[in-house]
């Protein structure tokens, strides 16, 4: 019996898939209160991504650099080559907004939340997008949802992306990001369990990152799924397919669960680093606002390095 690594139930859960199913069904009743929590951690991250820090067609002076042989001598600074024996280009920096589209897994496995997380995976993948989206939007980005939106700089960007995915009842068991293909110098921003099998993880990556989009993948997981802390009779169950396995002893399954999750961990970096992309991972007994942090500081590093 084929069960992905980390979709544990206690053994008191008897109803498979029941109550993952519910909460993401009834997820459009919790969207208000998850936007005022992303409201709360949007406004602790570093607004305006304005100083992306890269050369480009902008109006504000970036920095001063030597002149290369072969550039057109018309983009020398004769005031400030004037000062010593060489000859300086000044460099304006890139200003131009971007696309960033945002894929967010609201299938069964999300809505898993055990007694030591503070959300349930969707809750905080939805509060993470959603916060990084509203800080991104003020930063002058284009933002939008993969397959649902268009890339858009609106202030209500927050209500778009929340009105769009409760209009989307296929995206409830649909566990892969839709096959769209952002440009060359777009950036993707995938959150999910990512509890797959690798195989489909990968294709998934590749088939948005063929035409030269960048990309990060954030790994949301509840503490439980982290560290299988249970004993004696439990039942392991896979709410995507609604398969159950009951078992006498769970604490003998303890160290062969842990290097099942450690390979599909390393599985997932190595898809990434393929791509060029990140790697984030999440759990739900942490803040949000540090993995949304980290989002924007590896987005930050990208438009440096594109």
């Amino acid at each position: 019996m084929a069960l992905s690594p980390t979709r544990v139930l206690p053994a008191e859960a008897r109803t498979p898939g029941r109550r993952e199913t519910e909460s993401a069904l009834e997820l459009a009743e919790r969207m208000p209160r998850l936007i005022l929590e992303a409201r709360r951690v949007s406004t602790t991250l570093a607004h305006g991504l304005h100083g992306r820090r890269r050369a480009g067609p902008g109006e504000s002076f970036w920095q001063f650099r030597p002149f290369v042989a072969g550039e057109a001598a018309a983009r020398i600074d004769w005031r400030r080559s004037a000062r010593d024996d060489r000859l300086y280009v000044r460099e304006r920096e890139w200003e131009a907004a971007h696309n960033i589209w945002f894929w967010v897994d609201r299938s069964a496995s999300m809505g898993f939340a055990s007694h030591l997380a503070q959300a349930p995976k969707v809750e905080r993948a939805l509060v993470l997008a959603f916060a990084l989206a509203d800080t991104l939007v003020e930063g002058g980005e284009r933002v939008g949802l993969l397959g649902l939106t268009r890339a858009v700089t609106s202030r209500r960007i927050v209500e778009t992306l929340a009105q769009a995915l409760v209009g989307d009842g296929a995206g409830l068991t649909n566990d892969a990001p839709p096959r769209a293909t952002p440009g060359r110098f777009d950036e993707a921003i995938l959150v999910s369990d990512f509890l797959s099998p690798l195989s489909e993880v990968k294709a998934s990556v590749d088939a948005i990152a063929a035409h030269g989009t960048h990309g990060h993948l954030v790994a949301i997981a509840d503490p439980v799924e982290e560290t299988f802390p249970f004993s004696g009779q439990a039942v392991l169950h896979d709410p995507e397919t609604n398969r159950s396995l009951a078992i006498g002893d769970a604490g003998a399954w303890g160290d062969a669960y842990r290097d099942r999750l450690a390979a599909h961990r390393a599985g997932l970096a190595e898809i990434a680093r393929a791509q060029g992309w990140t790697l984030t991972l999440h759990r739900t007994d942490r803040p949000a606002s540090e993995a949304a942090l980290r989002l924007l500081t590896l987005v930050a590093a990208a438009r440096g390095t594109g």
